[in-house]
């Protein structure tokens, strides 16, 4: 992996339609996508982590703070189509797409999702989690299902795999929004337009299934709290203070 450039990517606009300028909501005295920056570069993973936005005030937050930043144009429609802009500014062979609303992303979330592109079929990588019992049913918490060689079957919001004969299995795996591609895997999915079951279960990810485009799956501990309202942030807080 060493010989590869990897760029770290954190799309962050001020517009939120749930929890309205979330990405500069101070957080035990930093704005929130600052904690987001740390953990990425405390990896040591990334050649450059950056944030990618189409705000001033953003931008601005990121100077003083001594995060780099890159302008991208306001007419981006997802995080990822965002990710994309910077790739065709900046070269690199992986990219990846660090969500600005998780707070609690450690440093540890970036090796195993990293590690897998030292096999060559893996085009596309994020990171699974054990889901936590209250987010069984919750259909805000994405559950993944993967083949035995990591490869992702199919995400959603409901709670697959069913247990049908209620044998008690509770080893569900909950997504986090963590991305990794090789530079033509990016490409390739932005030229996409949404699909069938993307639109449906409002999974970004299920486009690139849907297109016969694999995504692995890494295993990873310790899960995140997506940060959407203001209870999400009061919860986020105490955590991170408790650190």
């Amino acid at each position: 992996m060493s010989s590869q450039r990897i760029l770290g990517v954190i799309p962050a606009r001020l517009g939120s339609t749930r929890l309205s300028r979330k990405v500069l909501r101070p957080i035990a005295g930093r704005p929130m996508v600052e904690w987001v920056w740390r953990a990425a570069v405390g990896s040591g993973l990334m050649t450059e982590v950056l944030v990618a936005t189409d705000s001033d005030e953003v931008a601005a937050a990121c100077a003083a703070a001594g995060i780099p930043f890159a302008m991208t144009s306001p007419e981006c429609a997802s995080g990822s189509d965002r990710v994309y802009e910077v790739s065709r500014q900046r070269a690199a062979d992986i990219y990846v797409n660090i969500q600005g609303d998780e707070p609690l992303l450690t440093p540890d979330h970036f090796a195993p999702m990293l590690a897998l592109f030292s096999r060559p079929e893996v085009r596309v990588a994020t990171i699974s989690v054990p889901c936590p019992p209250d987010d069984f049913a919750n259909p805000n918490a994405v559950k993944v299902v993967t083949a035995a060689d990591g490869r992702a079957l199919y995400f959603s919001r409901s709670t697959i795999p069913f247990d049908r004969d209620s044998t008690g299995f509770s080893a569900y795996r909950k997504h986090l929004g963590l991305y990794a591609y090789r530079g033509e895997a990016l490409a390739a999915f932005a030229q996409l337009s949404p699909s069938h079951l993307e639109q449906i279960e409002r999974l970004e990810q299920l486009r690139l299934l849907e297109n016969g485009i694999d995504i692995y799956v890494a295993q990873a501990h310790g899960d995140t709290i997506g940060v959407d309202t203001i209870d999400d942030l009061n919860r986020v807080e105490a955590i991170l203070r408790a650190r």
